[in-house]
């Protein structure tokens, strides 16, 4: 497993707690102190079959998180990339572990490959409609674990798709957001009645002992959250509320907005650069994304510990100490 990155370290404490003995693999070195000086690890690439391999022996179950994550409107030569590291990596991870007699594999996805086109509440039995190389590719690795089996024909493979992930380490728009507010210098726009579902760090890595250690996970799909349906006007306010300061009063209209990130994208373009917001920004800040998790709390018994306030709160808390706030 990746013990690198926003969530590894959590699902590598959290394994270790339930009694696993652990080793990873991964490109860069974990954060200093972050893991035991019992834990094994190791560095190369999860593109590279004889390391994949190696690193394989004598395991019972594997996390495989390391994957290139999502950015918004990336260029068409970078989707040969996330084919590589995506989809050849997860058929690498999966081959090794079938051939070295892995039990469980456990891949962590993302609600992402659902698409934006979709409104109301989405299950797992929702059929997928990716429209970004990051989605794409993510369906097609999960495709790869769910078809992965034993020797004796047995199915070995679990997908997690993740709901937003935060915390004190996650990067992306979250981050941007709370730190946005913090500095009293973010205005919203529209609404704000559009859904979200999240999950904090330390469930994830909850959710992830559960998908290693239970009988019932093996060959199925999962949609992890905190159980609830978010409006973002509700994260905002709960990011304030943790932050001790007051949500913003006043809102721009979508449309207007959208615009003016078109024309700005637009020039940008005309001048060989990138335009730090754009229409895919705005979209992605006002679509809807209700995904339900009802299916890993009934089939593996999950039960969030950390609800939309407590999550929010302790993430504040930790990155204020790191003084990243």
């Amino acid at each position: 497993m990746m013990a690198t990155g926003a969530v590894g370290p959590r699902v590598v404490r959290a394994l270790r707690e339930a009694g696993c003995s652990i080793r990873t693999l991964s490109l860069d070195p974990p954060p200093a102190g972050w893991l035991a000086d019992d834990v094994e690890v190791r560095f190369d690439d999860v593109t590279d079959p004889a390391s994949v391999r190696s690193a394989m022996q004598g395991v019972e179950g594997v996390v495989h998180m390391a994957a290139l994550l999502h950015i918004v409107n990336p260029p068409p030569e970078l989707r040969e990339k996330y084919e590589r590291v995506n989809v050849g990596g997860t058929a690498t991870v999966v081959d090794a572990a079938i051939e070295e007699g892995v039990k469980r594999v456990v891949l962590f996805s993302t609600i992402a490959v659902y698409g934006n086109s979709i409104s109301g509440i989405l299950s797992e039995d929702t059929q997928p409609q990716p429209d970004t190389f990051y989605a794409q590719t993510k369906l097609a690795a999960e495709r790869i674990v769910l078809g992965a089996k034993s020797p004796d024909g047995k199915l070995i493979g679990t997908v997690l798709r993740l709901g937003a992930v935060y915390g004190s380490r996650i990067k992306g728009n979250y981050r941007k957001l709370l730190q946005s507010l913090a500095r009293g210098r973010f205005v919203p726009i529209g609404d704000g009645r559009n859904q979200r579902t999240l999950i904090y760090d330390k469930d994830v890595a909850r959710a992830t002992v559960l998908a290693v250690q239970h009988p019932s996970a093996a060959g199925q799909v999962y949609n992890v959250s905190d159980g609830q349906f978010h409006t973002l006007n509700e994260i905002i306010t709960t990011m304030c509320q943790a932050l001790g300061r007051t949500p913003p009063r006043v809102a721009l209209p979508v449309e207007p907005v959208r615009v003016a990130a078109g024309i700005l994208e637009d020039a940008a373009r005309l001048i060989g650069r990138q335009s730090p917001i754009g229409r895919a920004t705005i979209d992605k800040y006002t679509e809807d994304a209700a995904v339900s998790s009802k299916r890993i709390q009934t089939e593996l018994g999950f039960v969030p510990q950390f609800d939309l306030a407590a999550g929010w709160r302790e993430t504040v808390s930790e990155m204020r100490q790191m003084g990243e706030l």
